[in-house]
């Protein structure tokens, strides 16, 4: 299969699970032995720019058309089977959709977020999650200065959201969700339901894998309120008041709450802040892990740092809502805590951390369900599946009903049948 990937790559400023999943799909269809090119665009570049192309750029955001002009061009050229379609925000846009159009090439996006619904993608709003956009016209983002706290910053984004709507859900044949949580939420905002199927990510299978009882609780993301750094700091006081755990904390990530999260660690026995680890070390930290947690108070669409603890036979604790309910099951590979409630993640921490045969068993359970549901073969054969689909589609031969494991209801069958064999 030739298969043209669009991507904008985030900063590379900060670490981005998005581009590591776009990497990772590429080098996972190149070994496979389909033909994979690259439409892409860099946020890094954004810096080059010179001022007045930096002062138009957010007239761009809604409608790029050189994009439009040059991808058609390449579409025509080259004749790929299916565009897959990442990020395009901010120097692609949704000109990416027409251009497909222009070509007579069938499209397929993944849906990473919740951008179709929310201007900022992440259904929160002051550290709470907000879903007064949905279904609606996106007013309410601009009017709280939803992105970046900033009303200027968000109106290309709404203006984007509103203009293009019906382009996105007319211009693609399949939206992959990454989790059945998101399918539901995009469902309930109107989108084309029959468009709409569960393909969560995969991880590549780690070269480090949990031998012991683990070493530290650890924190592996960005430092940011979505992702409850704050609930996990007043929980770990909490811990720590009553005489600790035996193992430390150590959080690794950078982001916003870098200088609060440092001044909190400092002088303490019990944390260790480590800043940004690369690829190998966060491999080797989770490795060592006693568990992973993933405190976040927004609903994630995903959770790949609890998929990659899976993958090493490390459980997790996680927040419990979005995705996370479906990628932990509670008390067989992980434990779910409130979503921002400080005490009851400091006694999951205290469970997870002061039961080793338990947490044996849990870290045995999590790495029986990454390689039922979340393994390379798994992952090459919805993304396959879902390419053949939409080509279907695009054919006339897409009518009937999508494969089974593809479509919203296979991939909860085969959610459950990973609980079953698995005992998730």
């Amino acid at each position: 299969m030739h298969v043209l990937v669009v991507h904008n790559r985030y900063s590379s400023a900060q670490p981005s699970g998005e581009n590591n999943v776009v990497d990772q799909e590429v080098a996972l269809l190149r070994a496979a032995g389909h033909r994979v090119e690259l439409f892409e665009r860099r946020s890094d570049d954004i810096a080059a720019r010179s001022l007045p192309g930096k002062a138009a750029l957010p007239l761009l955001v809604p409608w790029n058309p050189s994009v439009r002009s040059e991808l058609a061009a390449r579409l025509r050229a080259g004749r790929p089977d299916v565009v897959h379609v990442h990020n395009v925000f901010p120097l692609l846009s949704p000109a990416v959709l027409a251009a497909c159009a222009d070509a007579d090439v069938p499209a397929v996006a993944t849906l990473h977020n919740y951008t179709q619904v929310c201007p900022p993608g992440t259904l929160q709003r002051n550290g709470r999650p907000c879903t007064e956009c949905i279904g609606r016209a996106p007013l309410p983002a601009v009017r709280h200065g939803c992105y970046r706290n900033s009303r200027l910053a968000t109106v290309p984004l709404a203006i984007s959201l509103s203009a293009n709507r019906r382009r996105w859900w007319s211009g693609v044949e399949r939206f992959f969700c990454i989790s059945a949580a998101q399918r539901d939420v995009l469902v309930r905002s109107g989108m084309p339901p029959e468009r709409l199927a569960v393909k969560h990510n995969f991880v590549p299978d780690p070269d480090a894998r949990r031998s012991g009882d683990g070493e530290h609780l650890l924190y592996l993301g960005r430092l940011a309120e979505t992702k409850g750094v704050r609930p996990l700091m007043a929980a770990w006081d909490r811990i720590a008041a009553d005489g600790g755990v035996g193992v430390p904390l150590v959080i690794a990530g950078a982001g916003p709450l870098e200088q609060e999260v440092s001044a909190w660690a400092a002088g303490r026995d019990d944390v260790r802040y480590v800043g940004l680890y690369d690829p190998a070390q966060c491999r080797q930290a989770i490795a060592r892990s006693v568990a992973v947690v993933a405190p976040s108070t927004w609903l994630e669409a995903f959770g790949l740092v609890v998929v990659e603890a899976m993958a090493a036979g490390v459980p997790a604790v996680a927040a419990g809502h979005g995705a996370f309910v479906e990628l932990v099951e509670d008390g067989v590979t992980g434990l779910l805590h409130q979503p921002g409630e400080p005490a009851s993640l400091a006694s999951c921490l205290r469970r997870i951390a002061t039961e080793p045969a338990r947490n044996r068993e849990l870290g045995r359970a999590a790495r029986r369900r990454y390689e039922q549901g979340f393994s390379p073969t798994v992952g090459l054969e919805r993304l396959v599946d879902g390419y053949r689909t939409a080509i279907a589609g695009r054919s006339g031969g897409g009518d009937g009903p999508p494969p089974v494991g593809d479509d919203s209801t296979g991939s909860q069958r085969d959610t459950r049948a990973g609980r079953d064999g698995g005992s998730r």
